[in-house]
């Protein structure tokens, strides 16, 4: 995944299944955290934790400086796309089609939203508007109060 750089910090997901916390100065590995698939997705980090997708169909929310599991959630297939977190609340969207809205401190889902195919894009956040495209040749705009 592209890394994403925050206080002197790297945070990056793996094709081994793990993401991971490396020195900014040094490359030393701070923490890695397991998940149970390929991620491909850009960790998104906001207010000491880290946001992440993985193939094996779950957004896992991280904490920055130990790498604990705070909450995970399970969508219907891989999550390719990398969260954007916005007020509060990770988007982010999946293979099953589906674009989600995710409380960030607890992982509860407010709403969903179907497309007609994969949502494997990263969605962009914007004046309460969660613009994403899918694989259904559409590009949405839905409200963040959908």
């Amino acid at each position: 995944s592209s890394p994403a750089v925050v206080d002197g910090v790297v945070y990056v997901g793996s094709g081994d299944g793990y993401v991971y916390a490396l020195d900014a100065g040094s490359g030393q590995l701070r923490w890695r955290y397991q998940t149970g698939g390929d991620v491909d997705s850009s960790p998104a980090v906001v207010d000491g934790v880290v946001y992440v997708g993985s193939g094996d169909g779950y957004v896992y929310a991280l904490d920055a400086g130990s790498g604990q599991l705070r909450w995970r959630y399970e969508t219907g297939d891989g999550v390719w796309s990398s969260p954007a977190v916005v007020d509060g609340v990770v988007y982010v969207g999946s293979l099953d089609n589906y674009v989600y809205a995710l409380d960030a401190d607890s992982g509860q889902l407010p709403w969903r939203y179907q497309t007609g195919n994969w949502v494997d894009s990263s969605p962009a956040v914007v004046d309460g508007v969660v613009y994403v495209g899918s694989r259904d040749g559409y590009v949405y705009a839905l409200s963040t109060g959908q």
